[in-house]
Parts: structure tokens; sequence; C-alpha cells
């Protein structure tokens, strides 16, 4: 019996969904239990020009074995609004960026300006969707010396850490919120309040903790 089982066994109640009065128990207010497959997108996919393939990725960053490799996405909202996430692989470090627009060309130039904030050992790769934000990967390839690498198509799960922390923002930012009034200042604190929750993937030390432990060996 897999887990997937067993967790969808704890989710049948009345009508195949987990009685109203238990959800606001739950970190994400879902009333059925989903697979990894159940997420997997199927609109705005583009045919990205010299897309590298996650397939192509070093083995540092399969393993998590260095720092500095990032998970990205949007995270949508009403109105056509829109952030941007990203998770650092090795201590599942949050940030989050204001985006004013989905458009390629407004996305691209957020994450040029947010990625030259940080040190080149503190943003050594990016692992995107195939949504069309990313169209222009190439230019931020050139503007800021990251490799962007590319799920195969409709496995958003190929980047699990990223999936599973949008899912939990939803407790910040539910769904049809409109997110075009959220400051940077805003996104900044949630992401101080995400960031110093204690993970057990991590022997029970924060994102925070984690991430300041190798800026300190760095220097």
């Amino acid at each position: 019996m897999s887990h997937e089982t067993i967790d969808r066994s704890l989710f049948i109640q009345a009508r195949g969904a987990l009685k109203k009065e238990l959800l606001a128990h739950l970190r994400r207010t879902r009333a059925m239990r989903r697979s990894r497959h159940h997420t997997q997108k199927t609109a705005d996919h583009a045919q990205i020009t010299d897309a590298i393939s996650i397939r192509e990725r070093p083995a540092e960053v399969e393993d998590r074995a260095v720092p500095g490799h990032r998970e990205g996405d949007l995270l949508f909202g009403g109105r056509n609004s829109q952030i941007a996430t990203l998770v650092e692989r090795y201590s599942r470090f949050v940030m989050l960026v204001q985006v004013d627009s989905r458009d390629s060309q407004t996305v691209t130039d957020q994450l040029i300006k947010h990625a030259r904030k940080l040190p080149q050992e503190l943003f050594r790769s990016l692992t995107w969707d195939r949504g069309s934000e990313m169209a222009q990967h190439q230019r931020f390839t050139l503007a800021t010396d990251i490799t962007v690498y590319f799920c195969d198509p409709y496995n958003p799960w190929q980047r699990g850490s990223n999936e599973n922390t949008n899912g939990l923002l939803r407790q910040y930012f539910p769904k049809g919120i409109d997110l075009s009034g959220v400051t940077q200042g805003q996104l900044n604190a949630v992401a101080r309040r995400f960031n110093g929750r204690p993970r057990k993937t991590l022997n029970f030390e924060t994102p925070a903790e984690r991430f300041h432990q190798f800026v300190a060996t760095t220097g």
C-alpha cells in the first residue's frame, strides 16, 4: 500500500471530502488529498527556445550538497496578479519577489534585479517550470551568469521544494486574493516568518538557520 493510498484514506469523510470543521486545522485548506500527478499544469506552457533540460543539472544540484541552487515559479492571485517564489534547495530558504506582470519581459527584469542583490555562491542556478514567463531565460542568464534549467513538460513536481512551498504560502496568500497591492516589504515579512519555521527535513533547524550557517562559512 502506497503512502498516497494511506493519505487519501484519511481524507475520506462524508462524500469523499474532509469535514468542513476540520479544514481550519490544516496548513493547506484542501478538502481532498491530491497526488502529485493532479498538480500537473496544462495551461500556458510554451515552447521555450533553447531550454536546458532539468536532466542536465549537475549532480550537486540533485543531491542538495551545494547551497545556492534554487527552484522558482509564479504564485498567482486574483485579477491577473502574481508574485515570484524562489526556494533554495539546500536550506529551503524562501525569497518572494514582487512582479507587476506575468509577461516574460517583466518577470525576467524582476528576477535579474533580485539575483544581482546576491553573491554568486548564493544563487548558482535556477530550475523553473515551462511557463511562458521564462521565455527570456537566455537574457536572464546573460545578465546574471545563472543557468536556468527547465522541468520536463507537465512535470512541475520535479521542482518539489517550490511546489510544496507554494502550497504552504496559501496560508498567507489564499487563492483569489489580489496580490497587486502587496508590497515587497510585506513579502519580505512573510518570507521571514516562513523561514523561521523549523523543518523536519532539516533536522528541525529553520531554513534561516541553515541558510545563515552557510553564509557565515563563506564569509
